[in-house]
């Protein structure tokens, strides 16, 4: 998906995920392209013969909504109040158990599959805040249960590519015609800072969202997977399935849980 970005636990610092007039035009601004995360989530629940399906930091229940259409029993958890207004008027949107809340809500329901869309894991930027995560979906999957998620490859270094000449235009049903381009700040120590601009073209209005993620590598994230309780199945460089490596841009991991 590039540039496009999803949400998790620091929300109030995000304006693309508590701006009212940001999330009014999310889906339409980060649509996801043919073949890419819904396609790839749900193929995945079918081959694991999943039943029950818990989606962390599902935002505007894209994901969860289809997974519920196709008969999933599927709990829908987000911190952010408008994202969950949205996501409950999709349809099939009355089929999903919808949570406000972050990962600490999960609980111990036993399910099958856990996963956590558009990079959303990037969003935790502490050790810490990676790790209680980690733990929380552990205990909320059964033994047996499944972990996956995607991740932006920092060996790919993606940042480099978001620039202000990466502009495109999205139209939005309400909104009409949307230019958007990233604007990258500071890179630390893997915390890459950023700006979208939003610019709609009706009015001329910018409305910029700051936001900062952190790139893990493929080895952080499997020694925190492993000190958590899982074992890691595959590695995955992109929506198609192959393997991954410095070159690919995703780091999609599907990892099972190991212990009791």
């Amino acid at each position: 998906m590039g540039w496009s970005i999803c949400i998790l636990l620091t929300v109030s610092e995000l304006a693309e995920f508590s701006d009212p007039r940001l999330v009014a035009i999310y889906d339409s601004a980060n649509a996801y392209p043919p073949a890419t995360q819904p396609a790839f989530y749900s193929q995945l629940a079918a081959s694991l013969n999943a039943t029950s399906i818990i989606d962390l930091g599902c935002g505007t229940g894209v994901i969860t909504c289809e997974l519920a259409g196709l008969g999933y029993a599927v709990t829908g958890v987000d911190p952010a109040p408008e994202m969950l207004r949205i996501a409950r008027l999709k349809p099939n949107a009355q089929k999903v158990t919808w949570t406000l809340g972050d990962a600490s809500m999960l609980g111990t329901p036993d399910a099958d599959l856990a996963i956590m869309t558009g990079h959303v894991i990037q969003f935790l930027l502490t050790d810490e805040s990676w790790r209680s995560t980690l733990e929380s979906v552990c205990g909320a999957l059964r033994v047996g249960g499944h972990l996956a998620f995607e991740s932006r490859n920092p060996a790919a270094r993606e940042w480099e590519r978001w620039t202000p000449d990466l502009r495109r235009v999205v139209s939005d049903p309400a909104a009409g015609a949307i230019e958007r381009w990233p604007e990258v700040h500071s890179v630390r120590q893997g915390v890459v800072s950023y700006t979208i601009h939003n610019r709609f073209l009706a009015t001329g209005y910018d409305i910029p969202a700051p936001t900062r993620i952190r790139f893990r590598t493929r080895e952080e994230l499997r020694g925190s997977l492993e000190e958590a309780g899982f074992r890691v199945n595959e590695v995955y460089g992109d929506w198609d399935g192959r393997p991954a490596s410095s070159s690919t841009d995703e780091l999609i991991f599907v990892a099972v849980r190991e212990r009791a």
